[in-house]
């Protein structure tokens, strides 16, 4: 296994700790029981369980429902404290395909809710994401490759340099249907 490839995997674990422990304690201190939270955030219990105890690697749109059911956001429950170790500035793995696709979060503002991410797509990826709070919106800003958003509407197709601003609030995904890796930025508001 090449040093890449193991610094990622212990990225992604280190994530997937750090989620389950602060869901744990945040859900321990409103005095609810696994089931509320897992009724609230609309999962199973044994699922939650599982992110919990940090043996299930969740998808960004999970951990979204259950931050949102306790009333935080998925940056508080992501990004590793500013003077912690491990605190990255290339930010924090959130997701990973096994075709090398990559989600980092840069950074997040709390008031108002904002947050920053640089995706890279692998040639042929695809992301499918589940529909943010009414009103959400994203921001994506092509670096290299290009980014097609399928929305409700249709696809739109970004190049390098060109932006986009949707509404997050319905069914979309992410997609490079060309041969070069995509990269871009990715801006959440109101999620």
């Amino acid at each position: 296994m090449s040093s890449e490839v193991a610094a990622d995997r212990q990225a992604t674990e280190e994530f997937v700790t750090r989620i389950g422990g602060r869901i744990r304690a945040l859900r321990k201190q409103r005095g609810w029981g696994v089931q509320q939270l897992a009724d609230a955030a609309k999962l199973s219990r044994r699922m939650l369980t599982d992110i919990e105890l940090g043996r299930a690697n969740p998808s960004l749109a999970t951990v979204d429902r259950v931050a949102r059911a306790l009333d935080t956001d998925f940056a508080a429950l992501a990004l590793p404290e500013n003077d912690a170790p491990g605190a990255d500035a290339e930010g924090t793995l959130v997701w990973e395909a096994p075709d090398g696709s990559t989600a980092l979060l840069l950074g997040a503002t709390v008031s108002p809710r904002a947050e920053l991410w640089r995706w890279t797509l692998a040639p042929g990826g695809r992301y499918d994401a589940e529909p943010d709070r009414p009103g959400a919106q994203e921001i994506h800003h092509v670096l290299s490759g290009r980014l097609t958003l399928a929305l409700e509407a249709g696809h739109q197709e970004l190049r390098p340099g060109q932006s986009a601003v949707i509404a997050s609030d319905q069914q979309y995904a992410y997609l490079n249907e060309h041969a070069e890796p995509t990269v871009f930025m990715r801006v959440v508001t109101g999620a």
